[in-house]
């Protein structure tokens, strides 16, 4: 199961997802990836690459392990310290959908819960 064919893949993409996650501070950040740089990775089938994974403070709260590719983005943003420092205390929505947009979305931790 633990295969990480996405990981390069994820790699070349760091230093945008980097980016778009320090503007998404501001507004919601949106960009198309490279379907052909997925399929070289490894073939998904009819499940595709769609995948959504919340974060809370730096934790997925949500489940994504039955999603390779979102599985091997989680394991480059954790080890990443740039991206660690940008997703304290925020919540981030990360997510890819059928079009092969990548969209993230952060919002700040609300202090009264």
């Amino acid at each position: 199961m633990d295969e990480r064919n996405y990981l390069s893949t994820w790699q070349k993409y760091m230093p945008v997802i980097r980016l778009h996650l320090k503007r998404s501070l501001q507004e919601e950040q949106q960009f198309k990836l490279n379907i052909t740089d997925f399929e070289a990775a490894g073939s998904r089938g009819k499940s595709g690459y769609t995948f959504n994974i919340n974060m809370e403070n730096g934790k997925v709260t949500n489940n994504i392990s039955g999603s390779a590719v979102a599985r091997d983005l989680y394991e480059l943003l954790k080890a990443d310290e740039a991206i660690k420092a940008l997703l304290k205390e925020k919540n981030v929505k990360i997510s890819v959908g059928k079009s092969f947009v990548l969209s993230i979305k952060t919002t700040h931790l609300s202090t009264y819960r």
